[in-house]
């Protein structure tokens, strides 16, 4: 019989182990995903509150503070309005010039000298970011065309005949002023029709007073410069900043695009050139949290923020038991499956299904083999008490049947009775001392007793011991024994392995032929040959000459002696004393056993 099947390895991602790593891992990620996505959002919800806050705070502050710079020509007296700014919004506001020289600190704090800020006030070019506007000149900046008294009294007596225009018309209006002192008319509805609108301008109709038509002559200078003009005549600028381009510049014909682009970027460099010795020099500003305030939550956690928390625990937590429960079914699955295998009936061999290729899947194909295994020993060992029962019956009714006969006075009870029966008792002898070596060799109580022995003077006690056998046959049994060589082994069950090769030689050799005995010493141990001459062993048959009750004659009679157990002793004896034995036959021509055995055996016959 065929041993164990080696242990089968199974791949690594194919692996139980692996497939329960790679399912706490997914179930460890989506508590993660979900803790992190949980984090982010309320984290994300938080900072946005802040910013929110801050930036509402920021602007105020900032909006201020541009009014303030917008109107005065430095930050003297700044002072009050950063206290009274933060009192209001509970923040530390600190006013620094471009260089980082203190202007005004709401409240002791840290040093902001390395501090990015917050804005930067500069009337002239305002932070869009936090004006949400697209203009880039604070409206409160008045310089040059800030319009006195009599000026100013002028132009609202216009604008006062310009609104009464208006209401004649059946449209409702008011006057606003802005930072220079020029009134205007603002209405609350589209002038209809259009020639309505015209002729109750009266403002346009006024244009610029003397104040403003010296600032703008200024500008327009400024500005022609930048677009490349000639002569500053060529451009002219309205009340409302808005500029007209009478002559093309000298650098070439643009187009309408670029010509308004380019002249709105000159006009507002030129502003910025002519207004900023009217306001404040440009300053930096931190908005900061004062001292006591220091490591305060920005946030609590709210109401809504607990349930939203809860909730995502125990949604992650059901989908871990729900990934765990189906991982858990698909598992145990198969394990059922072998477990119900193994619970059936002992004479029922159930195969189990191999669907996997993990673990499992190698422990089912393992039941399977062990189940065709108990299947091949359960074949065996039903053939072997059909055999012991076959070989043992033999001799008994020959002795029955000879003892029933003397009994019945059909036979003489002489001497020749006599050498039957002893015949008979030594066959049944031989048989059931067979047995016993087998049953010993199965259980592993076959043991061997080594001492050092002369090769030679054993295989000459085995050819003497069959010698009369081999002339009865008509055979003749010879030694080739190089030198005399030794070797450490039982000298009883050397002799038995070596008799019973030799034993089967002379059976399975017709009169006329030899069976030859021969030893060697070698680096590897002892070889040892039993060569015969006879009838051989077929091919197909060779694997099974070593199974137990099993001969080359099919019909199973007697008539070549030997109870079909001696080659089955020989592997034994052969394994008890580390050794292997290997057979090369050819039918009619012979056949070649050779053992071959280590130069030392260990007491216990293990090699």
């Amino acid at each position: 019989m065929s041993g164990a099947p080696a242990a089968r390895r199974v791949p690594l991602h194919r692996s139980l182990i692996t497939r329960l790593l790679a399912t706490s891992v997914l179930v460890a990620v989506a508590a993660i995903v979900a803790t992190a996505w949980l984090a982010t959002q309320t984290v994300t919800r938080a900072i946005q509150q802040e910013q929110g806050r801050s930036l509402a705070d920021d602007k105020s502050v900032y909006d201020t503070l541009v009014g303030y710079a917008a109107t005065h020509r430095d930050w003297t007296g700044v002072e009050t309005v950063v206290a009274e700014r933060a009192a209001r919004t509970g923040r530390r506001i600190t006013l620094m010039t471009e260089d980082r020289r203190p202007i005004a600190d709401s409240a002791p704090g840290p040093s902001l000298a390395a501090a990015r800020p917050s804005a930067t006030v500069d009337p002239l070019r305002l932070d869009l970011a936090l004006t949400g506007g697209d203009v880039r000149i604070d409206p409160r900046v008045a310089g040059p065309y800030r319009l006195p008294a009599d000026e100013r009294k002028l132009l609202e007596k216009i604008a006062q005949a310009e609104l009464a225009c208006l209401r004649d018309a059946g449209l409702d209006g008011e006057l606003v002023s802005s930072a220079t002192g020029r009134p205007s008319v603002r209405t609350g509805g589209n002038l209809t029709p259009l020639e309505l609108g015209v002729r109750c301008d009266r403002l346009a109709e006024y244009g610029r007073t003397r104040t403003e038509d010296k600032a703008f002559t200024e500008l327009e200078r400024r500005a022609a410069g930048c677009l490349g003009l000639t002569d500053p005549r060529f451009l002219r600028v309205d009340a409302d900043f808005t500029a007209q381009v009478l002559k093309a510049p000298v650098a070439g014909p643009l187009p309408d695009t670029a010509v308004a682009e380019k002249t709105a970027r000159c006009i507002e460099t030129a502003r910025q050139a002519q207004l900023a010795k009217y306001v404040a020099p440009p300053a930096l500003l931190f908005v900061t949290d004062p001292d006591d305030q220091a490591g305060q939550p920005v946030f609590n956690l709210s109401r809504t923020n607990t349930l939203r928390i809860a909730v995502v625990t125990g949604a992650v937590l059901v989908v871990a038991v729900l990934v765990t429960v189906l991982a858990g079914r698909r598992l145990v699955r198969p394990l059922r499956a072998l477990a119900a295998a193994a619970d059936g009936p002992a004479d029922h061999h159930t195969r189990v299904p191999v669907t996997t290729a993990d673990e499992i899947g190698s422990l089912a194909r393992a039941l399977n083999d062990l189940a065709e295994r108990r299947e091949r020993s359960e074949s065996l060992r039903r053939a072997m008490v059909s055999d012991v029962a076959h070989e043992l019956r033999t001799p008994l009714t020959n002795i029955r049947s000879w003892l029933e006969a003397a009994q019945d006075g059909l036979t003489a009870t002489g001497p020749e009775l006599l050498e039957l029966l002893h015949e008979e008792a030594v066959q049944l002898q031989h048989i059931i001392d067979d047995l016993s070596d087998l049953a010993a060799a199965d259980a592993g109580n076959l043991r061997v007793h080594p001492d050092e022995v002369y090769v030679r003077d054993i295989l000459a006690q085995v050819a003497e011991a069959h010698r009369s056998a081999a002339e009865t046959a008509g055979v003749r049994l010879s030694m080739e024994v190089v030198d005399d060589p030794q070797v450490t082994a039982d000298p009883v069950r050397l002799r038995q392995l070596v008799g019973n090769l030799v034993s089967n030689g002379i059976r399975h050799t017709p009169a006329g032929g030899a069976v030859t005995v021969g030893a060697s010493a070698g680096g590897a141990g002892l070889t040892i040959e039993v060569r015969d001459t006879g009838t051989g062993i077929a091919a197909e048959d060779l694997p099974r000459i070593f199974d137990r009750f099993w001969r080359a004659d099919r019909s199973r009679n007697r008539a070549t002696g030997g109870s079909g157990l001696g080659l089955s002793i020989v592997r034994k004896l052969v394994e008890a004393h580390g050794g292997e034995i290997s057979v090369a036959s050819e039918p009619a021509a012979g056949t070649v056993f050779t053992v071959r055995l280590p130069s030392a055996v260990s007491a216990g016959g293990d090699p």
